[in-house]
């Protein structure tokens, strides 16, 4: 039997979280660009100069093995260009566009972090019978997780206002993705 479910990760103020349906996936990490916002930027941001909009989208498929079931995952994580924006008019210099783009960064790699936790766990999983139940919370699970990730990131940065947090949090991630576990498939 196969599942689709989509879902989807926004990040800016509040990271928010709905379920929609993808166009283009990214299959490894990305580092953003200004060429990566191509959405419109919203008048009422609230002093948010750019905002981020990713989506992990699940599939599997499920097969019966040892008395219970195994779950073949393919879980992607998309850059939604179309709905991520930068409000060019408000950035002066180089050197602010930068700082803009690695606050930004930290947004995707939070997701990116998201979809390679989801890849771990479940490669590792035997589900019983009521496996869709199983997998969604096991997704619910993990993103919350990331969902709060992504409003303390906001918020000890200040939106990337606060430079000594956002140095501290530029460190966390690279630390994070320098270790990052291999993936375990199968």
């Amino acid at each position: 039997m196969k599942n689709n479910i989509v879902k989807t990760m926004g990040f800016a103020a509040l990271c928010l979280l709905t379920l929609i349906t993808a166009a283009s996936a990214q299959t490894s990490f990305h580092q953003l660009t200004a060429n990566d916002f191509w959405g419109t930027p919203r008048a009422n941001a609230g002093g948010v100069v750019a905002y981020t909009n990713c989506t992990i989208d699940y599939r599997y498929q499920a097969r019966r093995e040892n008395g219970g079931y195994r779950l073949n995952f393919n879980i992607r994580l998309i850059l939604n260009n179309n709905k991520s924006w930068l409000d060019r008019s408000r950035v002066s210099t180089a050197q602010q566009m930068a700082e803009i783009l690695k606050h930004e960064q930290g947004h995707y790699t939070i997701a990116f972090l998201e979809q390679q936790e989801l890849l771990r766990t479940v490669s590792r999983m035997r589900f019983s019978s009521n496996y869709n139940y199983e997998a969604m919370a096991v997704f619910n699970r993990i993103d919350a997780k990331y969902k709060q990730l992504n409003i303390d990131y906001d918020e000890d940065t200040a939106h990337m206002a606060d430079r000594v947090q956002q140095h501290s949090w530029d460190l966390y991630f690279q630390k994070k993705l320098k270790f990052l576990p291999e993936d375990d498939e199968g």
